[in-house]
């Protein structure tokens, strides 16, 4: 929530969603998956330093903390969640090895982190971001726990994403069944803005097919995509409503019979600066930064 607007998600709603995904959410989320993959293989530019702290925001089941802890076994780290039903889907050890700290799982909000300021190596978040209202608040909250020139490793999902869904429901209600996303501009500017060093941007389009409407609704389900917008109709979508959805979606099969779900990902490197240190121009004032001047890769 900023500037006094009233916030865009119910986060009751989101931890509700999450927690009761917990049991499906790992064999559902291979998009996420593959995303964690493109995370952890930027943590190759931490060359040969070993973190002390590793704090992974969002973790879900726990893979990426368990791929950081084998990748650095002696580091404390910490899988952060705001469901609790997701975190004891990760168990603090895989086995017994003594040179390997367990993993300290964490219930809370990202948006009020409880470590010490200056503390973590590596912050690690992997499509957790959308769910939040004030995505400068949430990097500003990140800049602080993070160590001057600790890295920061992040993700969410850009506003082409479920395009199709959005598109078909509004053919078929006046109340908005997808979540907005955030933009690559604004992203970028967000990390900018918190003061972030160095920041480098991805941006991808994944697509995905499925058989049908209700199909895809059960994915969604499955992984605690479900509208937690404070806007959301409360009550059962009804079945003319979903049937005009459904209806709407059909002319957008594709020649192999399926439809198409996209998902635009956004991931983001970056460095926490210096303790203090301001954005400023040359003539001592604060700086602005356009986004197109920050760095975007495409795959």
């Amino acid at each position: 929530m900023s500037g006094g607007n009233p916030p865009v998600f119910d986060t009751r709603q989101v931890r509700h969603a999450f927690s009761r995904a917990s049991n499906s959410y790992a064999s559902a989320s291979a998009l996420q998956r593959e995303v964690e993959g493109w995370l952890l293989e930027s943590l190759d530019y931490l060359d040969d330093r070993v973190p002390g702290l590793v704090l992974d925001v969002g973790c879900g089941p726990g893979n990426a903390a368990r791929a950081m802890r084998a990748r650095w076994p002696k580091a404390r780290v910490v899988a952060l969640d705001l469901a609790l039903p997701m975190l004891r889907q990760s168990p603090a050890r895989d086995g017994w090895n003594p040179l390997r700290k367990p993993i300290d799982r964490v219930c809370a909000d990202l948006r009020a982190l409880p470590l010490a300021d200056a503390s973590v190596d590596v912050l690690f978040s992997n499509l957790c971001l959308q769910w939040v209202d004030d995505l400068p608040a949430a990097f500003a909250g990140f800049r602080r726990v993070l160590k001057p020139g600790g890295l920061l490793l992040c993700s969410t999902f850009g506003p082409d994403t479920l395009h199709e869904l959005r598109d078909a429901f509004s053919q078929a209600d006046a109340v908005p069944h997808v979540s907005p996303f955030v933009s690559i501009a604004a992203f970028g500017d967000a990390l900018v803005h918190a003061g972030f060093r160095d920041p480098v941007l991805d941006r991808d389009v994944l697509v995905r097919g499925h058989a049908d409407l209700p199909g895809l609704m059960r994915e969604l389900r499955a992984l605690g995509a479900t509208n937690a917008l404070h806007s959301r109709r409360h009550t059962l979508t009804g079945r003319a409503r979903f049937a005009a959805a459904s209806a709407a979606y059909e002319p957008r099969r594709r020649d192999d019979g399926q439809l198409p779900a996209s998902w635009e990902v956004i991931t983001a490197m970056a460095w926490a600066p210096a303790p203090g240190a301001p954005i400023r121009g040359v003539d001592g004032e604060t700086a602005s930064f356009p986004a197109h001047r920050i760095p975007v890769r495409r795959r």
